[in-house]
């Protein structure tokens, strides 16, 4: 993440899914050994819904978030492999991106 204070504005991008319950075990090695490769991604499970998972990916600018989102739901990225294992498959692979509601001159306030 950016250093607060920090003047480029940062690009958040969210791939959201539910895991298929037997296949948990498995998704979480592979997800241990995708994190590895990729480091400007973030990996949360919900706390109210197990199994419910949210990646999140950093971006500098509009267009890289674009770019990340699209390579998200590529085949040929290295994380499409988890659509396999998705409850509905790869049409219940969600991804939005977000910018700082509010910024102050060329910083976020958002810190």
């Amino acid at each position: 993440m950016y250093a607060k204070g920090d003047l480029r504005q940062m690009y958040l991008c969210f791939a959201e899914y539910r895991i298929l319950p037997e296949w948990r075990e498995h998704y979480l090695t592979t997800t241990k050994e995708l994190l590895l490769q990729d480091h400007e991604v973030y990996l949360y499970e919900g706390t109210d819904q197990e199994n419910l998972f949210v990646e999140v990916w950093q971006a500098s600018s509009l267009e890289q978030a674009e770019q990340i989102k699209k390579e998200r739901c590529s085949e040929r990225s290295s994380w499409f492999q988890l659509s396999d294992w998705i409850a509905g498959g790869p049409a219940k692979l969600h991804v939005w991106t977000f910018k700082p509601a509010h910024s102050r001159g060329g910083s976020s306030i958002n810190g």
